[in-house]
């Protein structure tokens, strides 16, 4: 039996208000961003060793005192693909793991001198990035766009790791 699908323009028959049809427009347009940030931001530092993903991470690790748990909650994301990146970190040298008074087994994550210089070049790099990207934009319209966006998501509540 073959497999049905239903377009995006054919879903909008399940009585969407227009603020809902313009809600998953938005939606739509946010994953395809998504994935266009994260293929800039790999492209901004393959070269370092770095991914989007991996850049985030040394991140929230930056300012120390942080493990695996931290980050994810910090980031949204699950504990267990945190876990995968900082392996992959370590294993690279970009951060170190130190004791927890506070916890036997949850390390805490450092960053290593590797760690902080290509974290460092990563934040120079994104700056002339961004900068670049947002010439020729409202100021207005992007604290429109931050702001509604903000919203949205307080909407959503709490994410679930």
């Amino acid at each position: 039996m073959a497999e049905t699908r239903i377009s995006a323009r054919e879903a909008s028959r399940f009585d969407r208000t227009p603020e809902g049809e313009l809600l998953t427009d938005i939606v739509v347009e946010t994953f395809g961003l998504n994935g266009a940030f994260l293929a800039a931001g790999d492209k901004l530092t393959r070269d370092l060793g770095l991914s989007s993903a991996r850049w985030q991470v040394l991140a929230s690790a930056d300012g120390g005192q942080r493990t695996v748990a931290d980050i994810a909650r910090r980031m949204g994301l699950r504990r267990q693909s945190v876990q995968r990146t900082v392996n992959s970190l370590l294993d690279d040298g970009f951060i170190l793991l130190q004791p927890n008074p506070n916890h036997r087994r949850a390390k805490l994550i450092e960053l290593s001198e590797k760690g902080r210089s290509s974290l460092e070049e990563t934040f120079r790099r994104q700056a002339e990035w961004a900068n670049t990207l947002a010439r020729g934009l409202s100021t207005d319209d992007l604290k429109r766009t931050s702001q509604l966006m903000s919203a949205i998501k307080a909407r959503l509540g709490p994410r679930e790791a």
